[in-house]
């Protein structure tokens, strides 16, 4: 069986990352955007981050320009999300999330839960919450907001 800890992602101030690093933890993955009208949610799941990393939550933020809201370069995305929204939360490398060329993390949570387009990521800021044990518990819309679904990550925190 797949879980997160087969993958590796590149971080957004470069190296790889071994996914593994994160077993153990409930990892909430967002495919994140620092132009989008969505982009505010930086706010809340930075504020998730810090109230339940405790516990054993861990954010993993994946800038993605799949849907042309992202800026150019790696510099400029951590500049804003840090400025901005205070981000402290792991962030990578820009992806895509759909396509051809669409990161095989994303391949894999699609895979696992499919959404309203199926297979594809339908917007900025898709939340896949993934359980200690690696699998993937559920798929969130762009709409949600980590505060509304932060009675779904304590709960995976408490199993």
């Amino acid at each position: 069986m797949t879980t997160l800890s087969d993958f590796q992602a590149e971080a957004l101030t470069g190296g790889e990352v071994d996914l593994a690093d994160y077993e153990g933890k409930v990892v909430l993955v967002v495919n994140t955007a620092s132009q989008c009208g969505l982009t505010p949610q930086f706010e809340g799941l930075e504020q998730l981050y810090r109230d339940l990393a405790p516990e054993g939550l861990v954010v993993l933020g994946f800038p993605s320009d799949s849907f042309n809201q992202e800026l150019d370069e790696a510099e400029a995305i951590a500049d804003a999300c840090e400025r901005n929204y205070g981000v402290s939360f792991p962030m990578f490398a820009k992806v895509a999330v759909n396509g051809s060329d669409t990161h095989p993390v994303f391949q894999w949570l699609k895979e696992e839960k499919k959404g309203l387009l199926g297979g594809a990521v339908k917007w900025n800021f898709t939340k896949f919450l993934i359980g200690r044990d690696g699998t993937v518990i559920e798929r969130f819309a762009p709409t949600t907001t980590p505060e509304q679904l932060r009675g779904d990550v304590e709960q995976a925190l408490a199993a």
